[in-house]
């Protein structure tokens, strides 16, 4: 792992810190989208007892570098991540697959990130780079979501194993 970050409030880019503390369905302590229920402001104001599906949000760093080559400088914490991650293509994670990281915490994956108006306002035209269209149709590059299965304090440089849920495999689903 490269590197955790929390935001106690709802903007953007949330601040790389030196560690965040995982609490079993509920989220990242300290952090604007942990809880029981949706937090996400557009959905939570549609539907306030959703369950949140939208916990944790972990990006992979190989994805900083393809945006840098495209004119999209990013950093860790910048699109909002709470977690980065290196060496392991989350995208291709399949639905329910369990992410170990370190000694005790774990992360059920449950969804892509799909990118929102706002990141074109964080970088003008990073939006168009996250949406990757092909014949089956659009794929998000922003992220997965998870919610937490397994409480515990992560740190960078944690280990993260995965856990394959059993066949069939699910796709993530844009969230």
């Amino acid at each position: 792992m490269v590197s955790v970050g929390r935001d106690a409030g709802h903007r953007f880019s949330k601040p790389v810190t030196a560690s965040v503390r995982l609490i079993e369905g509920y989220g990242i302590e300290g952090d604007a989208h942990a809880g029981r229920f949706m937090k996400h402001r557009y959905l939570a104001k549609r539907q306030p007892k959703l369950a949140n599906n939208r916990q944790v949000h972990l990006i992979q760093c190989e994805l900083f570098r393809e945006l840098a080559e495209l004119g999209h400088p990013v950093r860790p914490g910048d699109l909002g991540e709470n977690i980065t991650t290196s060496g392991l293509d989350l995208l291709a994670l399949p639905l329910g697959c369990l992410l170990r990281i370190g000694t005790t915490a774990a992360i059920e994956l449950t969804g892509l990130r799909t990118p929102c108006g706002y990141i074109d306002r964080f970088r003008n035209g990073l939006k168009r780079t996250m949406i990757v269209r092909t014949n089956a149709g659009p794929t998000f590059r922003a992220g997965v979501l998870g919610v937490v299965r397994a409480g515990g304090e992560v740190t960078p440089g944690d280990a993260i194993a995965v856990d394959l849920p059993t066949r069939p495999w699910a796709p993530l689903p844009a969230l």
